[in-house]
């Protein structure tokens, strides 16, 4: 910067940017970059064509996060999940569907509101194709409180089963509230519920004491799988050998063994 101040622009004169834009290529390639360097004793123009074969892209830096050079466009799905180099990270639930903007270094990712530029969350990059990588506060909903999220869970379904099973659940585990709701809003919300299948379920838990909505869920699963289960065939007791199902039997005309046998005798 010193040599460009000292020798081109001490000695000029420039009414506009673009003026001073032009005569600066000029300049390069005659003095700055064309004549032997005093360090050095090359040639810049020379040199760097010889470097050119060996240099490496440029890679990001944690440093230069927020600029907003390097950075790239990414849209989130319906879980709020971005796919980055085969990998999968969550967002906050408020970003379901929406774009963002990531930065990723070399072993970080760091994710942009697209908006307002500020950092929403930062992971490590995964090695692992095809992990989901989360953490619990991009779960949480933390806009809204827990009494909130109580409300809206309990209102899902209309059973009185399913309300004394919230309230059941909301006293045994006061302190993951929160994660209890989320946990049912996810599995209950983004599927077709059938009512009598839920409420066997739910009455299997009550009856067991099992009150978390992750045992309610694989309950439920459970059931489903059974109820789509198809009818067991038919079994009946054949001559007294047994009960066992009925086997099916090809039948041949006699004509068709006594021409093989003669064709076995002529060979």
């Amino acid at each position: 910067m010193k040599f460009t101040k000292g020798n081109f622009l001490s000695t000029r004169n420039f009414e506009t940017v673009e003026e001073a834009n032009a005569g600066v290529l000029h300049w390069l390639p005659r003095r700055a970059n064309g004549k032997i360097s005093q360090a050095t004793r090359q040639i810049p123009a020379v040199l760097i064509e010889q470097e050119r074969a060996h240099l490496r892209p440029l890679r990001n830096s944690i440093f230069r996060k927020e600029s907003l050079l390097g950075r790239e466009e990414r849209t989130t799905n319906e879980k709020a999940v971005i796919s980055v180099k085969a990998c999968g990270y969550q967002l906050p639930p408020k970003y379901r569907n929406k774009k963002v903007e990531i930065y990723t270094t070399e072993d970080k990712l760091f994710v942009f509101d697209l908006f307002t530029g500020k950092e929403i969350v930062t992971y490590r990059l995964s090695l692992i194709p095809g992990q989901i990588v989360s953490r619990r506060t991009c779960r949480r909903e933390g806009e809204k409180t827990v009494e909130e999220l109580k409300a809206a869970v309990t209102g899902l379904f209309e059973l009185e089963s399913w309300k004394r099973f919230t309230e059941r659940n909301f006293k045994t585990f006061p302190r993951y509230a929160r994660d209890q709701c989320l946990e049912a809003k996810r599995f209950f919300t983004e599927k077709e519920v059938d009512s009598e299948v839920l409420e066997r379920a739910i009455t299997y838990c009550l009856e067991n004491d099992t009150p978390s909505f992750t045992n309610i869920k694989d309950t439920y699963v459970h059931f489903e799988r059974e109820s789509r289960r198809p009818e067991p065939a038919l079994v009946i007791d054949v001559e007294g050998l047994g009960r066992h199902k009925p086997l099916p039997v090809g039948r041949r005309q006699l004509s068709e063994y006594e021409t093989a046998a003669r064709e076995r005798a002529v060979s």
